[in-house]
């Protein structure tokens, strides 16, 4: 085991002292549901990024390469400077969801570069334009952009120019789990001098100003601090309930001698006058008083009697030389300090913790991975680790507001014309942890099915936070008392696929199967969703489910989350093959389970059961006769149901209709030892469907019925009494694959797209006497539905491809061991499923491998060329469906670091 093996094996779980400090801060904090009490909903205008360096958050904090403890109290971030902005730039920029041309859209370049999962070491990389930042102008043109036009990028201001920008390095490195060495170190890669003032920051959390506890931490100048001239500052923390912390800065060398930072020191308060006109402030030195003192060289912006609740280190440089680097060093800890802060013993440790980084990626990575898919797998998981962010809300104290401020208009809680008054449904939500984000600035929020895909990589790594998060929308805090999970905070009771228990079989297979505990508590908390599913989303009771939108945003004819009119129902394709792949991890969890404990098996048998019922009823006719599979075409469609009880299928070959491939499950002969009941179930539900004697329905062949079956698979060596489950017959399997593989139609380089391009003509139809027409648009949304921010019109999509890339594994370990297709179709080249399923992963590894030009194909179009550029991996949303490069969110590795998977996994995959 490495030295961060044992960090992690030490004391497992959140308990573990090296999780105490890590880079939990938030990315963007400004326009989030927690901080938006507007009667409207409309977050991104309540507060805004122009306030937010003035205004005090409720919720949470954000930064610039940060991190704070576990609990949120105290922070630390960089802010910098370049002498020309109109602002310290201390937090990201972007665009609001009505800003963006095509919704919202972070306007910056950075890099997590590294990271541990005990946070022991990490390395972040901002790039700063020398220039003046072109906020206005970057607002404007994308105003006047429409969402056919591409987004307007830093990029494309010129700004960056002849690299005429600083690369800002923070480096953290833990000596102990409350002892941290922080470096920052700028290079200024243009061809002339340029000045820099580095700011570091420490900050409590404002949690005193809401009347709900009024206890104030305190920060101030140490008494026995360096001289003013010659360094190191000292300033000390303390907190009430974290103890007392001190942060000591040392001189830094400049290139025109010793550069001793000056201390500023204001308190974490709103700057109510400057904002909201009022007569007075809460603090005469509020938030925004170090940006005052810095930028506007007010010199009465901050306290002169040192102390407060923010501070800053400030660093001048006059001039950092084109090429040149200017470099400080800062420490915080616990207690007291050591005499000696610095010195060759910090350059030593973090030269070790560098090591040990290196050392603990050897053990995970497997032997023989080569430079370029180590790179890839290294940045991901460092995204993953930096993408953890502490986050809180309490949706019933969010409702009624705080004592000690106004209280929040009724319309929050009943507001006319909604529907649903946002989250009313969720007052006993209340979350108060750190969670994997989608995407530290677009997403920093979690969203449930992204968060399954996140737990997976993070297996690889980090088990125990991966079993941890999976556990953690399950809880009693998070789950709905009716069992629904929460989507995402937009809107917690919208739906997403039901993946968890896939994520959890995964996580368990990755973690060594040992860990039985874990399964079964993750399964009972499941059991009370899967109910909800049952009862909320079967209307009529007949196997087949209406799940809305299911993630899938844009996908269909029409906004599948809206609701229809009344009397319409529309039976979905993928909600009933999600909740047949559910049905199929709940029983591989429960087989898993009976092995040590016989009374699973009963649980096993009742899965086992509601997944035959969701197969007959797809094989068959559904409610009102409406069928999802239409014979002549050979695919699988939505079914719109009328009041009448007629009803047309919405004939889109899209992703929905693919989905019915994911519900595969072979089971172990070695897991069935002592599970007769299991066994008689299967046998009497196999002749039931069947139609005959099970045994002439489960050989694996081309021409044999894979699905609705389930039974011996006589050529699945090395294991011939394993089990197999489809949710389709062999003829319906290959059929779908026809179109899957098909280049003019799914199969692109990098993937398979969300949508078949073959409506690169328009596809239009009559829906309910209603004219709709959908296109394949292999980039960026088109249209203004779910934001217009993403698309599932034709890109394709990381996580979706991944689960479709390894039902075909599990197809050729069992009722499809022998099978050969067209791989494209109408290539006449015959390969297994397996090389297929292969075949797959490279094309979705091979986003991120460099070509002969060093270009990434999922590089977006607006990063620059060259080595500063190339050696940066980007973690995209989204990818074209024909080009492969990124699209959506910049720094989604949350799901699309699922690629960190497909690399660690690639010599011993797990089913």
């Amino acid at each position: 085991m490495s030295v961060e093996d044992d960090r992690l094996a030490g004391s497992p779980g959140a308990g573990n002292p090296w999780r105490l400090w890590g880079p939990y801060l938030s990315g963007r904090q400004w326009g989030t549901v927690r901080e938006d009490y507007s009667a409207d909903g409309d977050a991104w205008n309540y507060f805004p990024f122009d306030q937010s360096h003035a205004r005090a958050y409720r919720w949470g904090e954000d930064g610039l390469g940060g991190f704070c403890d576990i609990d949120g109290y105290l922070n630390f971030s960089v802010a910098m400077w370049n002498g020309r902005d109109d602002r310290l730039k201390e937090r990201l920029f972007g665009l609001t969801n009505g800003q963006g041309n095509h919704g919202e859209d972070v306007k910056e370049y950075w890099w997590p570069l590294d990271a541990t999962p005990s946070h022991s070491f990490g390395e972040w990389l901002y790039r700063y334009p020398q220039q003046a930042f072109p906020y206005e102008q970057l607002v404007r043109e994308n105003a006047g952009r429409s969402r056919q036009d591409p987004e307007f990028e830093l990029a494309d201001t010129g700004v960056l120019a002849e690299e005429r920008f600083f690369d800002v390095v923070v480096c953290h490195a833990k000596a102990a789990p409350d002892d941290v060495l922080v470096t920052i170190t700028a290079t200024n890669h243009g061809p002339e001098a340029a000045p820099l003032d580095l700011l570091p920051q420490l900050w409590f959390t404002n949690t005193w100003a809401w009347g709900r506890d009024g206890r104030k931490p305190v920060l101030k100048l140490a008494a026995d601090t360096g001289s003013p001239n010659v360094g190191p500052v000292r300033v000390e923390a303390g907190h009430h309930t974290m103890g007392g912390y001190v942060l000591t800065g040392e001189a830094a060398a400049g290139p025109g001698g010793p550069v001793v930072p000056r201390v500023l020191f204001c308190d974490n308060e709103t700057d109510d006058v400057a904002l909201f006109g009022t007569q007075s402030n809460a603090s005469p030195y509020p938030k925004d008083g170090i940006n005052k003192a810095v930028v506007h060289r007010d010199a009465g912006a901050t306290n002169p009697e040192n102390t407060g609740t923010k501070t800053a280190l400030w660093y001048h440089f006059d001039a950092v030389p084109g090429g040149g680097s200017v470099s400080v060093k800062l420490r915080l800890r616990s207690g007291s300090m050591p005499e000696n802060a610095f010195g060759q013993e910090f350059d030593a440790l973090v030269a070790t913790r560098r090591e040990e980084a290196d050392e603990f990626y050897a053990s995970v990575l497997p032997s023989g991975t080569d430079a370029v898919d180590s790179h890839i797998a290294r940045r991901a998981f460092a995204g993953l680790l930096w993408g953890k962010q502490l986050y809180r809300y309490a949706v019933e104290e969010w409702l009624e507001g705080d004592p000690a401020q106004p209280v929040p208009p009724v319309e929050r809680r009943n507001r006319p014309g909604a529907a649903s008054p946002r989250n009313v449904a969720w007052r006993g939500l209340e979350l108060a942890h750190v969670i994997s984000m989608p995407d530290e600035w677009e997403y920093p929020w979690f969203a449930a099915w992204d968060l399954a895909f996140h737990c997976v990589p993070l297996a690889h790594i980090d088990p125990v936070f991966a079993k941890d998060q999976l556990m953690l929308l399950c809880r009693e805090y998070a789950m709905h008392p009716n069992g629904q999970l929460p989507a995402y905070e937009w809107a917690l009771g919208d739906v997403n696929p039901p993946v968890q228990a896939w994520a959890a079989w995964q996580v368990y297979q990755l973690d060594g199967r040992r860990d039985s505990d874990f399964l079964i508590r993750i399964f009972t908390k499941l059991l009370l969703n899967f109910s909800w599913w049952i009862n909320r989303k079967d209307a009529d009771g007949n196997h087949l489910f209406e799940g809305g939108f299911l993630g899938m945003d844009n996908i269909g004819l029409f906004d599948r989350s809206a609701p229809l009119a009344p009397g319409y129902r529309l039976e979905q394709s993928d909600a009933t093959s999600w909740m047949a792949f559910y049905c199929l991890g709940m029983m591989r969890i429960a087989v898993e389970l009976a092995r040590t404990d016989p009374v699973w098996e009963e649980m096993a048998i009742t899965f086992l059961d509601r997944f035959y019922a969701i197969a007959e009823a797809m094989k068959n006719f559904g409610s009102q006769n409406a069928e999802l599979w239409d014979e002549e075409d050979g695919f699988f469609y939505d079914v719109l149901i009328r009041p009448d009880g007629s009803f047309e299928q919405l004939r889109i070959r899209s992703m929905v209709g693919l989905l019915p491939l994911l519900a595969v499950c072979v089971i172990p002969e070695r897991s069935l030892a002592g599970m007769p009941g299991f066994l008689e179930k299967l046998h009497v539900l196999q002749g039931h469907l069947a139609g005959g004697d099970p045994a002439t329905t489960t050989a694996a062949g081309p021409d044999a019925p894979a699905g609705n079956t389930a039974g011996r698979c006589a050529r699945c060596a090395p294991d011939p009494g394993a089990r197999a489950l489809s949710l389709l017959d062999g003829e319906r399997t290959v059929r779908l694959l026809r179109f899957m593989l098909d280049e003019g139609e799914f199969l692109s380089p990098h993937g398979l797209r969300a949508l078949s391009a073959a409506y690169r003509v328009p596809f239009s139809t009559e829906v309910n006497g209603q004219q709709m027409s959908i296109r394949y648009n292999p980039e960026a949304s088109d249209s203004a539905l779910f934001g217009g921010n993403s698309n599932w019109r034709g890109p394709v999509w990381f996580p979706i491809n991944v689960l479709l890339a390894d039902a075909l594994k599990i197809l050729a370990q069992g009722p499809a061991s022998d099978v050969k297709v067209e791989f494209p179709t109408g290539s006449s080249q015959l390969l297994p499923l397996s090389s297929v399923a292969d075949s797959l992963h490279d094309r979705l590894v091979s986003l991120f491998r460099p070509g002969t030009d060093n270009r990434r194909p999922g590089t977006p179009r607006d990063f620059g060329t060259g080595p500063l550029w190339d050696i940066h991996p980007t973690f995209s949303e989204y990818f074209h469906g024909d080009t492969g490069a990124g699209l959506g969110a910049s720094h989604q590795t949350g799901w699309t670091a699922m690629v960190a998977h497909l690399i660690c996994a690639r010599q011993d995959w797990v089913g």
